[in-house]
């Protein structure tokens, strides 16, 4: 296994400063990761860094509470395509989802898949797994596994209550083996590879350099 393949080296703190995307991108060259996730101001320059690599840029949209309106979403995915981004990290609009109206989130997928669709990017849907019961988890993977988006991923790694590898199970076994999966939380390097065989085709972790060291010893 190659675990640098699996690893967003994620760099999204409101303190983010251009030394910080400077690193993050020079690590991810360095040592092959699947991609780097940045807030949209840092798209263009985290583009330009990672020039001539296959490191993926992923930025994120409605981030991180989820409850600005659809054409809000739509505006910062067309932004950061045009500023260069491979990947659109959207989270959800939980708010919609926990009053039941799925018609809403129907509604918000597909109309931001129709702005990512026409240049082939990808989408990652966040779900922040923590906070819905498994009955909101069952019908995410529904909802979202009839779009065909391009993952799940199960929390954004901003709230105080963490994802259990019981609720990263139950996403898999409810989710399409055509969608992938990002675990979003940042993920001690013991137990990446625990994540990894269940399922998580995507990480984070707290010290990715460290832990493809440790992997390596």
């Amino acid at each position: 296994m190659a675990l640098a393949s699996f690893i967003e080296h994620s760099c999204l703190s409101p303190t983010t400063t251009v030394a910080d995307i400077e690193r993050v991108c020079n690590e991810a060259m360095q040592y092959q990761f699947a991609g780097v996730c940045i807030p949209p101001m840092f798209v263009k320059k985290a583009k330009a860094l990672l020039a001539g690599s296959s490191v993926k840029v992923a930025t994120v949209t409605g981030f991180p509470f989820g409850y600005s309106a659809i054409e809000a979403k739509l505006a910062e995915t067309v932004l950061a395509i045009v500023d260069g981004a491979d990947e659109i990290n959207m989270m959800i609009n939980l708010v919609a989802l926990k009053n039941s109206d799925w018609q809403y989130l129907a509604k918000e997928i597909n109309m931001v898949l129709t702005v990512i669709r026409k240049p082939e990017k990808k989408i990652k849907v966040i779900i922040e797994a923590a906070l819905l019961t498994n009955e909101e988890i069952i019908a995410c993977c529904d909802i979202y596994g009839a779009a065909a988006v391009d993952f799940i991923q199960a929390s954004s790694g901003y709230t105080e209550k963490q994802i259990t590898l019981e609720t990263f199970k139950l996403i898999r076994l409810h989710l399409s083996n055509a969608i992938q999966l990002k675990s979003g939380d940042e993920l001690d390097a013991a137990s990446i590879n625990e994540w990894i065989e269940l399922g998580a085709d995507r990480i984070v972790c707290k010290d990715p350099v460290h832990a493809l060291k440790a992997e390596n010893v």
